[in-house]
């Protein structure tokens, strides 16, 4: 009977541990500040925008994301939560300024680039080629 009462009260323990670890993945609202979600992108989408944005994309957040954005990337596995796909039209219907802000300040297990990207324009470019990344 005490091994019975053991049992359930391991497998219990389990289900627990196991619906934790499926909530701790689940991506919780990312919200941003209206101010920022309604920043325009001061820089046009060109060759050379998208060009100086997959540069960046490359040494910054494929690692994460995967070479084309379907939160793929070597690292990702390491992580608490998922990176998100960019190609799917939830990503990609978030404003410019949304992006920006979320590759500027992180949360969680995104960090925050606005001192490994310094220049404004930079991080802009990457939003410029986020939005190459769709299906």
């Amino acid at each position: 009977m005490k091994s019975k009462l053991v049992l359930a009260a391991s497998i219990v323990a389990v289900s627990l541990m196991s619906v934790a670890f499926t909530i701790d993945q689940q991506p919780k609202p990312w919200n941003v500040p209206d101010k920022n979600a309604k920043t325009v992108n001061p820089v046009k989408s060109s060759a050379e925008s998208i060009a100086a944005g997959k540069t960046l994309w490359g040494t910054h957040c494929a690692s994460c994301h995967g070479k084309t954005g379907l939160g793929d990337g070597n690292k990702a596995a390491q992580l608490k939560t998922t990176p998100p796909d960019f190609t799917k039209a939830a990503f990609q219907s978030q404003s410019d300024g949304s992006l920006y802000y979320k590759v500027s300040e992180g949360r969680d297990d995104m960090p925050s680039f606005k001192k490994k990207i310094p220049e404004q324009e930079d991080i802009w470019d990457l939003v410029v080629y986020m939005r190459t990344l769709k299906k």
